[in-house]
């Protein structure tokens, strides 16, 4: 678990200055699996099939005034999931953690599901 949070905290201190600083105080934390709760929200059945999720108030919904007793906007990372993902994948541990933790926070920057599919088709 501690490596995968030390991988999870180096993927997030190599965004760019600027991209961390609109994140203002969002927290990552590092879980085995999303919470029962969680997946049936998601109408998820197989707790393998959610990688990472957003929890709060992201910045196109005025997340970056923080009020009191709002919870701190938060960034789930799957620990298992994500490993489930990485060994069936050619890609490394590393990337695949920033690629969750990258879409993760495009979440909070108010990108959807479909918004963030046709970012990373242009950028192929």
């Amino acid at each position: 678990m501690e490596d995968f949070v030390e991988i999870a905290e180096a993927a997030f201190d190599g965004l760019p200055e600027e991209f961390r600083e609109l994140c203002g105080d969002i927290q990552v934390t590092v879980a085995d699996f999303a919470d029962d709760d969680v997946l049936d929200s998601l109408g998820i059945e197989d707790p393998f099939g959610l990688l990472g999720l957003f929890e709060g108030v992201g910045l196109a919904h005025g997340g970056a005034n923080s009020f009191t007793g709002q919870m701190p906007n938060r960034v789930w990372l799957y620990r298992r999931p994500i490993l489930d993902y990485w060994t069936s994948h050619e890609d490394t541990l590393a990337a695949v953690i920033a690629h969750v933790l990258i879409h993760e926070i495009g979440h909070h920057f108010g990108l959807s599901d479909d918004d963030m599919e046709a970012i990373e088709a242009s950028a192929d």
